[in-house]
């Protein structure tokens, strides 16, 4: 099955871009490549299962169903029902994610398929580049600089995490993933850590091993639960800690951002705790931990120009 993709970072709220892109039947206002658009049946272009008919600039006309919208995730995904292309099992799914660290949008646009043998990587290209990373550039010109609507409410109220940080690291992904997947270096990134290591000498990529290090005057031990090279992400729970919180999870996952080679990174983390103790807990891990972490790590990709 091929896979094309592109995403990039909109200078706009995540709210703002959404209002632009939830209506099925608003293409032509926002990719240059779509001429005319309507909704078959008299649908509303936000039920899902409505069939989108639209024609290209140059003649081409193609249908699409919406399969699914997600106002909470700010995300929908819809097949082909007319494809453009000789390809089958098409599914294509348009996401948003805000950047804490300043309040733009990243925004990712992808699709799964399968395209002829003979032809094998040509529709990747063709929809990589001429539909998303096209379509995505006009995007973030039609959404810069756009202020929230009025009464919209980020993630519909409904937080992915207690602690949501995400910020844009300026490197490739490939470097940057090289350098978080240590689960034993993150003192390299973190200016307050110190004396980090594996406990019972195990290897860093050793799911189930165990971190121990000291931040301030606090020490604790963290347990390595997931490490995806394929979805360049790793997950850890807290196991020892004088703070006071239980069920601490947490985890980093990095995307590519095509239009820049640079990385968009996201840092989430739930627990229990009183309602008190979250008023100091809560921006001490974005701002001081998460944050502060990130802003570390990009210093060892902005290149020094003195």
């Amino acid at each position: 099955m091929a896979r094309a993709y592109a995403s990039r970072i909109i200078a706009a709220p995540v709210e703002a871009v959404w209002e632009i892109v939830r209506g099925f039947n608003d293409l032509p206002t926002w990719h240059p490549a779509i001429k005319r658009s309507e909704i078959e049946e008299g649908r509303d272009a936000d039920v899902v299962g409505a069939i989108r008919s639209f024609t290209l600039t140059d003649g081409s006309h193609v249908r699409e169903r919406l399969i699914e919208l997600d106002d909470c995730r700010y995300r929908f995904r819809y097949n082909f029902e007319t494809p453009a292309f000789p390809i089958t099992n098409y599914i294509a799914t348009f996401t948003l994610i805000p950047v804490t660290d300043g309040d733009a949008t990243f925004a990712e646009w992808r699709a799964d398929f399968d395209e002829p043998v003979a032809e094998s990587g040509r529709y990747v290209d063709i929809v990589s580049n001429a539909v998303f990373a096209g379509g995505l550039s006009a995007l973030a010109d039609k959404a810069a600089d756009r202020a929230i609507p009025e009464g919209a409410a980020r993630w519909q109220g409904a937080r992915p995490a207690k602690v949501f940080c995400s910020s844009v690291i300026h490197g490739p992904l490939a470097s940057v993933w090289d350098r978080v997947r240590d689960f034993a270096g993150m003192g390299d990134w973190h200016p307050d850590i110190r004396e980090m290591r594996m406990l019972a000498g195990v290897r860093p990529d050793k799911v189930g091993g165990t971190r121990e290090f000291r931040i301030g005057d606090a020490a604790l031990d963290e347990q390595l639960t997931l490490l995806s090279d394929h979805h360049h992400a790793f997950r850890y729970r807290i196991i020892k800690s004088s703070l006071p919180w239980l069920n601490y999870h947490a985890g980093v996952r990095l995307h590519p951002i095509t239009a820049t080679d640079e990385t968009f990174a996201v840092w989430t983390a739930d627990w229990v705790a009183a309602p008190t103790d979250d008023l100091t807990l809560i921006p001490m891990v974005q701002r001081d931990t998460f944050q502060r972490a990130f802003d570390t790590l990009n210093e060892r990709f902005i290149p020094n120009t003195e």
